[in-house]
C-alpha cells in the first residue's frame, strides 16, 4: 500500500493545485531575497503532503511527519517555541499514529482511507482534550518566553483539534487546519516584518489554506461516494 508512486493517482485538478502551490511558494522564495533553503524545502513538502491528505492517501501522513520535523527547526530559529513544541510533540506523533490507523481503515480494496464521522464520545473528548492541551501549553509557552504568546496559544488549539480529527478520519480536519492556517499566516507575517527570508512561510500557509479548503470539499465527495458504494454492495448481497 505504501511502496508505490502516489503521484500516479493525482487527478488533473490535483496536479494543477499542486503545481500552483509549488509555483507560488517558489516565487515567494525568490522575492524574499534571503534564500533560506530550509523554508523552501519545508513548504514544498508541506503542500505536497496536503494534496495526498486531501485524497485520503496515507502518503499525506508520511509527508506530514517530515514537514513537522522541518517546520520545528524553522520555528526554533525564530523563537516560536509554541510551533516547535506543537509540531514535534503533537503534530508529528499524531501523523505517525494516523499512518497506522489509516492503513488499518482503508476503504474496500483501495488505497483510500475510509471516512469516519465522530460519535458523541469522540466529540466530547475532542472538546475536552483541546481545552486541556491548550491550557497546559499556554503555561509551557509562557515559561519559554514565546514570541506572540496569545497567537501561538490559539495555534495550539487549532493544531490539536485538526490533528485529532485527522487521526479519526473526519472531513472536518480540513476546516480545523484552515483555521490554523490563518493563525500561522498572522504569525509568519510578524516574523517576515523582521526578516524577509520568512516570506515563503507566508506563501506556504496561504497555499495550505487553499489546499485545506479543497481537502474538505474532496473528503465530503469521498464520504458520499463511499456511502453510496457501501449501500450498493449491501443491496447486492441482499
Amino acid at each position: 500500500m505504501i511502496l508505490r508512486n502516489p503521484f500516479k493517482t493525482l487527478a488533473r485538478m490535483e496536479w494543477l493545485l499542486w503545481l500552483l502551490s509549488i509555483t507560488v511558494i517558489f516565487s515567494s522564495f525568490l522575492l524574499s531575497g534571503s534564500f533560506y533553503l530550509l523554508t523552501l524545502i519545508a513548504s514544498m513538502v508541506g503542500v505536497t503532503a496536503l494534496i495526498f491528505v486531501a485524497k485520503g492517501d496515507v502518503w499525506g501522513q508520511l509527508l506530514t511527519v517530515l514537514f513537522s520535523l522541518l517546520y520545528a527547526v524553522i520555528s526554533l530559529q525564530f523563537r516560536y517555541y509554541g510551533e516547535m513544541i506543537t509540531y514535534l510533540g503533537m503534530t508529528a506523533p499524531i501523523a505517525a499514529m494516523s499512518v497506522i490507523t489509516w492503513l488499518r481503515n482503508l476503504f474496500a480494496d483501495t488505497d483510500e482511507v475510509k471516512v469516519h464521522e465522530l460519535n458523541k464520545l469522540q466529540r466530547f473528548w475532542l472538546m475536552a482534550l483541546t481545552i486541556i492541551v491548550t491550557i497546559i501549553f499556554y503555561f509551557i509557552l509562557k515559561a519559554f518566553d514565546t514570541a506572540n504568546l496569545f497567537i501561538s496559544t490559539v495555534s495550539i488549539a487549532t493544531s490539536f483539534s485538526a490533528s485529532y480529527l485527522m487521526l479519526f478520519r473526519s472531513p472536518n480536519y480540513a476546516l480545523a487546519y484552515a483555521a490554523n492556517d490563518i493563525v500561522l499566516i498572522i504569525l509568519w507575517v510578524m516574523a517576515a516584518m523582521n526578516d524577509l527570508s520568512y516570506l515563503p512561510m507566508i506563501a506556504c500557509f496561504a497555499m495550505f489554506f487553499v489546499n485545506d479548503i479543497y481537502g474538505f470539499i474532496n473528503w465530503i465527495r469521498i464520504k458520499n461516494r463511499q456511502q453510496l458504494q457501501f449501500h450498493s454492495s449491501v443491496e447486492l448481497k441482499n
